[in-house]
């Protein structure tokens, strides 16, 4: 009779007494798990400052230079006015017509007070200026001829527009306009109050928007706004000046 086979021969145990993993799956939880090397190396470490010291902070990146403002554009600057009328005047006034410009195409002529009223009159009755539109002025204190007095002119026929304009010091009187255009009347008297510049031949200069009796005139630049006449207001009105 055959002898009884009992499934594979055993295995021995390897020496030492171990005994082999029951399955695989054992033998391969039992293997020894290897890194890479850029895992297993150590990683470097900074060197620490000497002792008693402190680590300098890490420098800041530099701020980029500053950008040099846009220079600013220039203005509109005054150009030569050249015409027929401009020809005639230098012809028959020589130097007394000191400029003759256009800014903002604004024509305006500058000339001598000494012929004022000739290239006032000449502009009415030979150049059809038949509207004296205002007559102002402006103060310079700082300036030895501290006022400008300017004559805005408008042709109907042309339909043009002039600036006239004279310089006079403090003191000075100019001839009246109101034999060119009454209605240099009102306007006279307006210059005449709030800048004190007198016309000479009007026939009625006194003040037109203040009282008679007003001290100073408001439109000068050194005319002290704050302070406007508070005697005249106390004794006419009877009461403190409100400025």
């Amino acid at each position: 009779m055959p002898e009884e086979t009992k499934g594979p021969n055993p295995v021995s145990p390897p020496e030492g007494g171990e005994k082999p993993p029951a399955n695989p799956a054992q033998a391969a939880a039992q293997q020894p798990v290897t890194k890479p090397d850029n895992e297993t190396a150590p990683k470097p470490e900074a060197a620490a400052p000497p002792a008693g010291t402190t680590a300098a902070p890490a420098p800041k990146p530099a701020a980029p230079p500053a950008a040099k403002p846009a220079p600013k554009p220039e203005g509109p600057k005054p150009e030569p006015w050249e015409s027929e009328l401009i020809t005639a005047l230098r012809e028959q006034y020589g130097s007394g017509i000191k400029e003759a410009n256009t800014y903002l195409a604004q024509k305006y002529l500058v000339v001598d007070k000494a012929i004022l009223h000739a290239v006032l009159s000449r502009m009415r009755n030979e150049e059809q200026f038949d509207y004296c539109v205002d007559i102002t002025a402006v103060h310079y204190p700082k300036r030895e001829e501290q006022f400008d007095v300017v004559y805005v002119l408008y042709s109907f026929p042309k339909n043009e527009r002039v600036r006239v304009k004279t310089l006079i010091h403090e003191g000075e009187t100019l001839r009246s306009a109101f034999d060119v255009w009454p209605t240099a009347d009102w306007l006279e008297r307006e210059v005449y109050d709030m800048f004190g510049i007198g016309f000479d031949g009007h026939p009625d200069l006194k003040r037109i928007l203040l009282p008679d009796g007003w001290k100073g005139h408001p439109l000068r630049k050194d005319y002290p706004i704050l302070q406007q006449d508070q005697e005249w207001v106390q004794i006419n009105l009877g009461i403190e000046s409100g400025q």
